[in-house]
């Protein structure tokens, strides 16, 4: 099976799909300060702009995240942002994008060298997104989930005027629950289905994913976003799967009972959020279809990358808010 590169897959007993989620777990903290949230399994670093390198390639969902956060929060001019290209091979993300093949602050081709660099003989799978540190090139994280928590909570004094609260405290507790589920059941079971092992775990992970894509339907029935009226990071982690799905997980994950177009408040709301700045224009319909339908090679063994759906209908008017 293709490693996605940000996918630590494995399968387990009856041909179900477990996600490996060992990360190097060093955070970007101020001051290096012990965070208030989250946990401490590895080394501290400080916040300091100019210092760190997002590498995120937009075609990855896991990575997507990342970039709209930093988008959204206006870390551009702070964090700057290395874009692999849509596609890798068993070794890892390359930045065949940029001119010659290299990315052009780190000098490296290849993203494993940041790992390698700071753990030598690193054996793990070569993820995005990944923070690196400039002046030495070497890896500080991969722990995707808490990258995006502490640009907000860790980078605050660094954010734009008028950026938005992702992480509203009243609402935190319920965030919580709001996206664990959204994980396990929604970015996390798409790949379920589509690394099913055999017509049993397919159909268990099929049946979970769409229980959960009903109650999301049903959610945002009578409000705006998954917390209410604004934007949350509960938002910007839903909306990298939505923004897959038609392209490539109703078909080439087999998660297909109906389109996301088929589900009126669902395809309302991901198309306001496509519709908003730091969403739509850092998603890329092509590199996204480029990146599965190449590199999943024992889903995919033709390699045709198929030309729709079209991406004008996303520019559609959602009739929210």
């Amino acid at each position: 099976m293709s490693d996605e590169g940000t996918e630590q897959q494995t399968y387990v007993e009856q041909g179900e799909f477990e996600r490996d989620t060992n990360y190097v777990a060093d955070r970007i903290t101020q001051d290096a300060r012990r965070p208030e949230r989250g946990p401490v399994d590895g080394q501290l670093w400080p916040v300091e702009p100019g210092r760190y390198r997002l590498v995120a390639a937009k075609a990855c969902p896991w990575a997507n995240r990342a970039i709209i956060v930093r988008d959204l929060l206006g870390l551009q001019d702070v964090i700057s942002l290395g874009t692999p290209g849509p596609t890798h091979d068993a070794r890892s993300w390359t930045f065949d994008l940029d001119p010659g093949g290299r990315d052009p602050v780190l000098g490296i081709e290849r993203l494993q060298e940041a790992y390698v660099k700071r753990f030598p003989g690193y054996e793990r799978g070569i993820t995005v997104p990944a923070i690196v540190e400039e002046s030495s090139g070497e890896l500080v994280t991969n722990d995707f989930p808490w990258i995006t928590h502490d640009f907000f909570f860790e980078w605050r004094e660094h954010h734009r005027d008028g950026a938005p609260d992702l992480w509203p405290e009243h609402l935190r507790e319920e965030m919580d629950e709001v996206m664990q589920r959204v994980f396990t059941e929604v970015n996390n079971g798409v790949y379920r289905c589509g690394f099913a092992g055999s017509q049993d775990a397919y159909e268990a992970a099929y049946d979970r994913l769409w229980a959960t894509m009903d109650w999301l339907e049903d959610r945002l029935a009578d409000r705006r976003y998954l917390m209410g009226e604004a934007i949350t990071e509960a938002d910007v982690r839903l909306f990298t799967t939505l923004a897959r799905f038609d392209a490539v997980y109703h078909g080439h994950f087999k998660c297909n009972r109906v389109k996301l177009t088929e589900m009126p408040h669902l395809w309302g709301y991901a198309r306001d959020l496509f519709q908003t700045p730091g969403f739509g224009d850092n998603t890329d319909f092509e590199q996204i279809k480029q990146h599965y339908y190449l590199v999943h090679t024992d889903i995919n063994p033709s390699g045709i990358v198929p030309a729709g759906p079209d991406p004008a209908v996303w520019l559609t008017a959602h009739g929210r808010g």
